[in-house]
């Protein structure tokens, strides 16, 4: 099948309004894992048993609910629709203004795409290990690799350039939440527009820093080759708690993972897709 081909399966796919609606499911699965996130960053604030409060804590928390398994079986099955729906917009170049959009902007889009991908199988796999009672917690996958990679100066450059990355990738959360540039991705209209705006900023700004601090640990923690520092979120947000005002700000960290939870259930309605 030649480029043109396949752009056409895919502009076909992202036409088809029937596999737009189940795709949607995955920000509805995203939506309940920040939220479940946030809630235990809260838990571990006033000291109380907790999961760690990242993606494996997240999907480690539903297995333990009733129909625990059903839900993580869904969500493989919405993190997995989305994905597919990414690879498809990845390949049509399909931006949410695609019946105006630039070559520019379009180009733009498929490099996000191609990213969410990646974000999206990730997020499926770790549900299916969930699912079937082999998760491994983030963190201890984190050190894993980073104590592998700080075996050699190579690795030690390919960890600190990730964490500069990850830092970038942090700031234009924090940017796009700012400047409310995630408007575009969104139809809106009446009075709901209002709401969503602010638990989009909020949201984007709390888990730009979130992410931002991820890089900037994966970093300290390869300049002083410490690789049981680089645990991800549940360890940004620990040394956060630990810090002065720590349970405060800890709360507060917590409280904005659930609003970007929030405007995610939003974006679940009204994403232009």
């Amino acid at each position: 099948m030649g480029d043109a081909d396949s752009s056409k399966a895919a502009s076909a796919v992202t036409n088809n309004l029937t596999f737009e609606k189940f795709a949607r499911a995955g920000f509805v699965a995203s939506a309940f894992l920040h939220v479940i996130i946030g809630y235990l960053a809260i838990r571990i604030a006033l000291g109380k048993p907790s999961q760690p409060a990242d993606q494996s804590g997240a999907l480690a928390e539903l297995a333990n609910k009733p129909f625990g398994a059903l839900t993580l079986w869904l969500c493989v099955a919405a993190f997995g629709l989305m994905a597919l729906w990414q690879v498809a917009k990845a390949i049509a170049g399909r931006s949410p203004d695609h019946l105006t959009g630039s070559g520019a902007s379009k180009a733009l889009v498929r490099v996000e795409a191609i990213g969410l991908v990646g974000v999206y199988f990730v997020l499926a796999f770790s549900a299916f290990s969930f699912a079937h009672g082999a998760g491994e917690r983030s963190g201890d996958r984190s050190v894993d690799v980073s104590t592998r990679l700080m075996q050699s100066g190579i690795g030690r450059a390919a960890l600190i350039v990730a964490g500069v990355v990850t830092i970038a990738i942090g700031g234009y959360h924090v940017y796009k939440g700012v400047r409310r540039k995630f408007v575009h991705d969104l139809k809106l209209a009446g009075a709901s527009s209002t709401v969503v705006l602010w638990i989009g900023t909020i949201g984007y700004v709390a888990k730009g820093f979130a992410i931002a601090g991820v890089g900037l640990l994966f970093i300290v923690a390869t300049i002083h080759a410490r690789p049981g520092e680089a645990t991800g979120l549940d360890g940004v947000l620990k040394t956060l708690g630990a810090q002065a005002y720590g349970q405060v700000l800890l709360i507060v960290a917590g409280v904005g993972i659930i609003i970007f939870g929030l405007y995610d259930f939003a974006v679940a309605r009204y994403e232009k897709m």
